[in-house]
């Protein structure tokens, strides 16, 4: 019976993960909803949103080396951003972003944001936004990202951490029809057990 907690409860602890992202769009919000889900290439499993701690050691995987670690109908944690306009030329963003410190005892944060942006002109705009200082500074560290990189660097030293962060944005302008338009953004957790699926 022992055994059987202890090896369930390694199975909960993901060795992997990896970002994507996807639009859609469609007459019907939860329509373009699956179709932005498509578009990342998680339509086919069963998405449990979870919240935001990288465990010890979790790997980052590229999107192409993540997707051929899932399979249909599986139980998959994302740590997921989404967003939806139905307005013309509104522009719309979704992110997940992530900081791990570099020691492998430590674990990480990841951070979500959404984000509406003004009407656009019908080329649009890419929206300046990342959800990187809430995970930071859930790890303690003040971070302004209108900061000079020089500065950042500074207050990474002070607190005696050597920090990766990385993130992945999907933005889209609203359709121009009226039609639902749909952003996610996900961070994609992976059991150990999937990693012979590479």
């Amino acid at each position: 019976m022992h055994s059987a907690i202890l090896i369930f409860r390694l199975i909960m602890i993901p060795k992997y993960f990896f970002f994507t992202k996807g639009v859609g769009k469609h007459k019907e919000q939860l329509q373009s909803f699956e179709l932005a889900l498509r578009d990342a290439g998680i339509q086919m499993c069963n998405l449990v949103s979870v919240s935001s701690i990288v465990p010890p050691g979790c790997e980052q995987v590229p999107r192409e080396k993540g997707l051929k670690m899932i399979q249909p109908g599986e139980i998959t944690f994302v740590v997921i951003a989404r967003n939806a306009t139905n307005e013309p030329h509104r522009l719309v963003a979704s992110s997940v972003g992530v900081a791990i410190p570099s020691g492998k005892n430590q674990y990480g944060y990841l951070s979500e944001h959404h984000s509406f942006g003004k009407q656009t002109k019908p080329q649009g705009t890419t929206p300046k936004i990342s959800p990187l200082p809430c995970s930071l500074q859930r790890m303690g560290i003040q971070f302004d990202p209108e900061t000079a990189w020089d500065e950042r660097k500074k207050i990474f030293k002070t607190t005696g951490l050597i920090i990766k962060t990385a993130n992945t944005t999907q933005s889209a302008a609203g359709d121009k029809n009226g039609l639902w338009t749909t952003t996610v953004a996900a961070a994609v957790f992976v059991p150990p057990e999937n990693g012979n699926k590479q």
